[in-house]
């Protein structure tokens, strides 16, 4: 993999970026992935997401989770709708492979990375509730005696190996001081999704526990032809895992594990515990 060296521009929200893109990004369906859904046509916003409707008159929730507000952070945050370039750049200059980023889409960035990890623990994301486009080459397989198949771990591992390096390889305890100073824009995006008494922080730390349990598989992990040419999991039990669940299962067990580590890592560094 090629690495360039950039400036570093806007080093605080080059943080807050990486923290939920690199990790949203992981967690993306694959044209061809077990469990994905069909392509829809892009959203001009990403407001045209699958966010549950909102009761008229939602009883203000206790935050769980509150991020401690970053004085620094005012004077310098951008406005949600003009903070794409910015955003765009420091995740560009961070990464520093342009390969790698070459899926992701630059509208609307905060937002869209905001539907997506609200999506995560759903069964099924439309393509305009992602921040990026999906992969497509096809999934790796293997066949077997009677012709069934298997995911392909080894071949399956090089394929995710740039994101799962773009998002192990951060510092935790740094990124959650980014986070904090970016927050504002993260929760003006998550209020505007439908959640007018939502705390987004609460929903990121809902999301990585969901993670965090994702099965284990022990042996191969068997697939089957499903719609329109897409795989499925044979083992119902598999197939019905949320989206963000299912993409670990599309990782080798020691990349699926450093995942693991990296998100109690963060979810440690932004509640203290």
């Amino acid at each position: 993999m090629q690495t360039r060296e950039h400036a570093p521009r806007w080093p605080w929200l080059l943080g807050a970026v990486v923290v939920v893109g690199a990790g949203v990004w992981l967690f993306r369906p694959d044209a061809t992935s077990p469990g994905a859904t069909a392509p829809a046509k892009p959203a001009a916003a990403p407001s045209l997401s699958t966010a549950p409707a909102m009761p008229a008159t939602p009883a203000q929730p206790a935050i769980a989770h509150p991020i401690a507000p970053e004085a620094a952070a005012d004077a310098v945050l951008p406005a949600l709708a003009d903070s794409d370039a910015a955003a765009w750049a420091a995740l560009a200059g961070v990464v520093g492979d342009e390969g790698a980023l070459a899926t992701l889409l630059r509208d609307h960035l905060v937002q869209r990375l905001v539907v997506a990890v609200d999506n995560l623990p759903q069964r099924s994301i439309t393509q305009r509730a992602l921040p990026y486009r999906p992969l497509q080459d096809p999934i790796a397989t293997t066949t077997g005696d009677a012709q069934a198949q298997w995911l392909d771990t080894a071949a399956n591992a090089r394929r995710y190996a740039p994101f799962v390096r773009a998002f192990v390889h951060v510092d935790a305890q740094a990124l959650a001081e980014a986070y904090r100073r970016f927050y504002p824009l993260f929760q003006q995006a998550y209020v505007e999704l439908g959640y007018p008494q939502g705390y987004f922080n609460d929903r990121l730390v809902a999301v990585i526990d969901h993670l965090l349990q994702a099965p284990v598989p022990t042996q191969p992990v068997a697939v089957v032809p499903g719609a329109n040419g897409r795989l499925r999991f044979a083992d119902p039990a598999l197939e019905s895992l949320s989206v963000g669940q299912k993409a670990l299962l599309r990782l080798a067990p020691e990349q699926a594990e450093a995942v693991k580590q990296q998100l109690r890592a963060f979810r440690a560094a932004i509640t203290g515990a």
